[in-house]
């Protein structure tokens, strides 16, 4: 199996799509993955590459690469946490947000 704690890490940065925001847009609210959106994100993540098994270094499920083939129902990838100049995520949310809605 893996390579226990030195094993490859997987990142993926979930922004929750509930709108509007408590607070600001995309603040913070309260929303959590549930085991689906886990198995989800470890699915996609092991189609796309990932290598539980090799030691070392992170595997990075990025909005710039893998938003197109991938979807949750209540959260959408982001590169904003870890690069801060990523385009503001406020159109993606509000949109995916009257999607869901609309289904």
């Amino acid at each position: 199996m893996g390579a226990g704690k030195t094993s490859q890490a997987l990142q993926a940065d979930l922004l929750s799509i509930a709108w509007p925001a408590p607070w600001e847009a995309c603040a913070t609210d309260g929303a959590y993955p549930t085991p689906t959106d886990v198995r989800a994100v470890i699915n996609h993540a092991l189609k796309h590459g990932w290598q539980p098994e090799k030691r070392g270094g992170t595997f990075m499920l990025s909005e710039r690469q893998h938003t197109a083939g991938f979807t949750l129902p209540d959260f959408l990838l982001t590169d904003r946490v870890r690069t801060p100049e990523s385009a503001d995520p406020t159109v993606r949310v509000i949109r995916a947000s009257k999607l869901r809605h609309e289904r």
